[in-house]
């Protein structure tokens, strides 16, 4: 037990990030606490949630035909009626993780949203938390401390992940952001492992375990996302360009286990996982949308939503990648091309599940600011740079505060 709690695991650093995911807690309490104040209930979340809670039952599937719904007075989506019945969007578990605070919770009434709509709300405050975490994480073991911080602040100052962690007017989407996120980098941590002169397949089966469940995690809230399988294989073979076989072996691992877990969301009935696949959408791409401008305009809104400073430190931060050749390496260049990728097919796809994919791209989008910021504060310039960063941060947060301010007053 000694060894485990050691300066190099709980030192400064990890006091003063975790004192940074307290304060984000507390933003996320201060919304709660004006979400209560709406009387109003939202229909597509009662319909999730009494969904969840019906499979939680065994009385029927979620986000499958049911009578169970007519039973219970409640009226799916548009998407989902005229898509005989079936969500085309989500599978079961996006439902199973909506409701699981309720369970043992009669049936939720849709006059006494105080009492459960919060309930509700905790396990998106809890996936916005552990990506948090995992943002520091991953930027600290990138960067260094200091590019762990501003990735860090910038991620508990975004209005656009308070909001989804609280889903204040939005999609509960944070699961599908943090099995994203975590699928993408346990995919390249896995593959650096594959140097050691180790059975790697047996060794490496923690992170197969954690790679499946991300995948699962991410394609189980949002169907389009299934597009992070190729994507990992692509970045394991690429960092591992001399163990190939052994990428695809534990690729395939990953799937697998990935597999089990949507199955075990249907219940391990086939019937119902086939044809929940079959009348799944995964993408929807419009190439009118590249060339309406409204389209951009949209994705500079969604940027502002993500922070504000964002829509100065990321085009700084892109000029420095492209005329710098020192800040063009893997480790900024990675997760700019999952960001890219995501603004791209959030840019085709107007609506849902463009928007989802806008949400995807912001943890990307901060941990590739941090890395330039972080190299930069390696050069000549570090008084000004610092001086820059912690202008946009204290900037960022201050516009974040006066918004949350907003909310408290009505």
């Amino acid at each position: 037990m000694s060894k485990f709690f050691t300066r190099e695991r709980f030192g400064r650093p990890q006091i003063l990030a975790g004192f940074l995911l307290v304060t984000f807690m507390a933003q996320c309490i201060w919304l709660l606490l004006g979400s209560a104040k709406r009387e109003e209930v939202d229909s597509a979340q009662l319909f999730r949630v009494q969904e969840g809670l019906h499979q939680w039952r065994g009385e029927s599937i979620a986000g499958t035909p049911s009578m169970d719904r007519v039973e219970a007075g409640t009226f799916p989506p548009p998407e989902v009626e005229q898509n005989a019945g079936y969500d085309p969007n989500h599978s079961p578990l996006w439902y199973l993780l909506a409701s699981a605070p309720l369970l043992g919770w009669h049936p939720p009434d849709v006059n006494t949203p105080l009492y459960w709509g919060w309930l509700e709300r905790l396990p998106y405050i809890v996936f916005g938390v552990l990506l948090g975490a995992s943002v520091w994480y991953v930027a600290r073991r990138l960067y260094g401390n200091a590019g762990g911080y501003v990735a860090l602040a910038f991620y508990c100052s975004s209005p656009a992940i308070l909001r989804s962690s609280t889903l204040w007017f939005v999609e509960p989407e944070m699961g599908a952001a943090w099995g994203t996120f975590g699928a993408i980098f346990t995919a390249i941590a896995v593959a650096h492992t594959l140097y050691a002169p180790r059975e790697v397949v047996v060794w490496n089966w923690r992170r197969i375990l954690l790679l499946g469940l991300s995948l699962a995690l991410a394609v189980g809230c949002q169907f389009s996302l299934i597009v992070l399988a190729p994507m990992a294989l692509g970045f394991m073979l690429y960092v591992a360009p001399t163990r190939r076989q052994a990428a695809v072996v534990i690729w395939l691992a990953a799937g697998v286990v990935a597999l089990l877990l949507l199955l075990a969301a249907y219940g391990f009935r086939l019937e119902w996982f086939w044809q929940g696949i079959r009348h799944a959408r995964f993408f929807q791409l419009s190439g009118q949308a590249f060339t309406m401008k409204w389209s951009y305009q949209r994705i500079l809104g969604q940027m502002g939503q993500a922070g504000p400073a964002l829509l100065v430190m990321f085009p700084a931060a892109l000029i420095v990648y492209c005329v710098w050749p020192r800040s063009r390496y893997f480790g900024n260049t990675a997760p700019l091309l999952v960001a890219t990728l995501f603004l791209v097919l959030g840019l085709g796809m107007p609506h849902y599940p463009g928007t989802g994919f806008l949400l995807m791209a912001v943890p990307f989008l901060f941990v590739f600011v941090a890395g330039i910021g972080a190299d930069l504060l390696e050069t000549r310039q570090r008084e000004a740079v610092m001086a820059c960063i912690w202008g946009l941060l204290v900037a960022n947060a201050l516009w974040n505060l006066m918004e949350l301010a907003r909310v408290g007053r009505g």
